[in-house]
């Protein structure tokens, strides 16, 4: 059984839908509450026991690179003043056993091949995919990439992390559809990327969570153009299922679409409900606030 250690973080798209705030800053920088959506999908990885994290960037996205870097002048400022506190905040964006890997995608042709990109850092191991645009949040139970790992460690096998939507929605997300196997998870044995609504298998869509099996980047490497006029991973995916068994997990949890202006202002609304510092205030806020 090969444990999965390694977390792969396609982060080179340019998030026009944010724009002017993502022209000069990364939108995986954008923040909810008061960290960068990219940090809530590297703890989810870490939580998980992953210890390699490998960020597929674009040129424009040194913001990244810096945040998992080490910050040598703060950290010595911070130490000199006595903030322990906030320099463990700093410190503890990159635990001690944690390795960073940054490969750049030279050019923007799609998920899957940004996938393929990490190739020389994933090598024959299974990994995981998490899309940061996705910020997953199950507060008190396992993380969604979590219980995927679970799924993987029994089933061994390629998971695709999915949620209900309605088949009204199916042009905007890969679908997918197969018998129940158990309670929320299921086999996959049809995948579909972004199907008409009259063409959807089922009301089962993918979200930004896989496990994948190191097989994917030999399907990756001859899979053509699809929808968008890119590299599709749910098209490579349809060619893997055909020599390996894949599964669907409905996952536990609360799923923001962040790369979306009111996915992320849900986001934002919600985890500060949530937060131990600030839900009290916040509460109060929302339950006095008045709009003209």
């Amino acid at each position: 059984m090969s444990s999965i250690r390694t977390a792969v973080f396609p982060v080179a798209g340019l998030g026009t839908r944010f724009l002017p705030a993502t022209k000069a800053i990364a939108k995986e920088m954008l923040t909810v509450v008061d960290k960068p959506l990219i940090q809530y999908a590297t703890e989810e990885a870490v939580a998980a026991g992953m210890d390699t994290l490998v960020f597929v960037v674009g040129r424009t996205k040194n913001a990244i690179i810096d945040h998992y870097d080490k910050a040598y002048e703060l950290e010595t400022e911070l130490g000199l003043r006595d903030k322990k506190a906030l320099l463990k905040i700093v410190q503890d964006v990159v635990p001690s056993h944690i390795h960073c890997v940054f490969i750049r995608q030279s050019e923007a042709l799609g998920l899957g091949h940004a996938v393929l990109c990490a190739e020389p850092a994933v090598g024959d191991k299974p990994f995981a995919v998490l899309l940061p645009d996705d910020l997953i949040y199950n507060k008190g139970g396992a993380s969604c990439i979590q219980q995927m790992v679970d799924v993987y460690n029994e089933r061994q096998g390629s998971v695709i992390g999915t949620q209900t939507v309605a088949v009204t929605e199916s042009d905007k997300y890969g679908m997918v559809a197969g018998p129940k196997l158990a309670d929320r998870l299921s086999r996959v044995d049809e995948i579909i990327e972004k199907p008409s609504p009259a063409e959807a298998p089922s009301d089962q869509a993918v979200v930004g969570r896989y496990i994948l099996t190191p097989a994917i980047l030999d399907k990756l490497k001859t899979t053509k153009r699809g929808a968008g006029n890119e590299i599709q991973l749910t098209d490579a995916i349809a060619e893997l299922r055909k020599s390996e068994e894949i599964y669907a997990y409905s996952f536990e949890g609360r799923r923001y679409d962040c790369g979306s202006k009111i996915g992320y202002l849900e986001a934002n609304v919600e985890i500060a409900l949530q937060h131990e510092e600030l839900s009290a205030d916040f509460k109060n806020y929302l339950k006095n606030l008045q709009i003209d």
